[in-house]
């Protein structure tokens, strides 16, 4: 059984390592995947960042802000890990083309796609109003995953944390996408806490660039990071006249032996556990990319 340290304090959570016992509860992840967020202390104490921010305690955080995807690729832990607090959309519409519920794998040399399964909804539904699928076989991904990276260095290594994740009784599409981050982020040894968007008070009617200013401007934020890929959509100027700094997270390229096959990038984070040992995809997660 693994054990995912986990606190929500304040509507953060926040994975943690099993050596603060005096300040986390360690409890089996099945658990965790069904819980709710505890109604918030009344204490008035300043809450310790997990992220970069440890070090920097006087400065105004650093903020990433993103939608939930499944397994995604090390760039979005990095983006997590560069931060001292990570906002997770809930309140965000599901996009079907999106990698919301779905991700790549290598299979047989090729890039796949596995995904969740997802039982019918309309589509104008955000992600925490989407439901799993619980028949006919809501772990085929998990059985796809075992079968194309079985014989894989990394295999014994990341499989728990799999079946784990696979095994939750959650059947939210938002609750298990988020719980699923928690795990991945235990595992990766990312101490930065996760505050999920609703919880936040702001218009949420805003959209774009309008919605991440405003939850940047609620929660404090000195500097917005945002993946390389959203470069064209946000305005430096916009952010300056809010007092908050702009910049960009770039991941650097990586390869490493894939069963003896020419090298497939970015992949789910599940390849790279794969095939590499732990301690040097945690090292990547917290050094391996660029601010610019």
């Amino acid at each position: 059984m693994i054990q995912l340290i986990v606190e929500c304090k304040d509507g953060l959570w926040r994975p943690s390592a099993p050596t603060r016992y005096n300040c986390y509860s360690t409890i089996p992840l099945m658990e965790v995947m069904s819980a709710q967020p505890p109604v918030p202390p009344t204490s008035t104490e300043p809450f310790a960042l997990g992220g970069p921010a440890c070090a920097h305690a006087d400065r105004a955080p650093t903020v990433a802000v993103m939608q939930p995807y499944f397994l995604p690729y090390i760039g979005y832990f990095q983006l997590i890990a560069s931060c001292d607090l990570f906002v997770l959309y809930d309140n965000i519409k599901y996009t079907k083309k999106g990698w919301i519920n779905r991700n790549r794998m290598l299979r047989d040399g090729q890039d796949v796609m596995f995904s969740l399964p997802l039982q019918q909804g309309a589509d104008h539904l955000n992600v925490d109003q989407r439901a799993l699928a619980v028949a006919p076989d809501p772990h085929k991904w998990l059985a796809q995953l075992k079968g194309a990276y079985r014989h894989a260095p990394g295999y014994a290594q990341t499989l728990p944390l799999l079946e784990q994740i696979a095994h939750s009784p959650e059947v939210n599409l938002f609750r298990f996408l988020h719980q699923a981050l928690l795990a991945c982020c235990a595992h990766l040894g990312i101490r930065t806490p996760i505050r999920i968007s609703s919880t936040v008070g702001i218009d949420h009617g805003l959209k774009g660039q309008d919605k991440v200013l405003a939850l940047c401007q609620a929660l404090g934020a000195g500097t917005y990071v945002n993946a390389i890929g959203g470069l064209e959509l946000y305005s430096p100027p916009a952010f300056a006249q809010h007092g908050i700094a702009l910049r960009f997270i770039r991941s650097r390229p990586l390869s490493y032996p894939q069963f003896g096959a020419p090298f497939v990038p970015w992949l789910s984070i599940v390849d790279v556990l794969m095939f590499n040992p732990l301690d040097t995809v945690r090292d990547w997660v917290h050094s391996h990319y660029d601010l610019i």
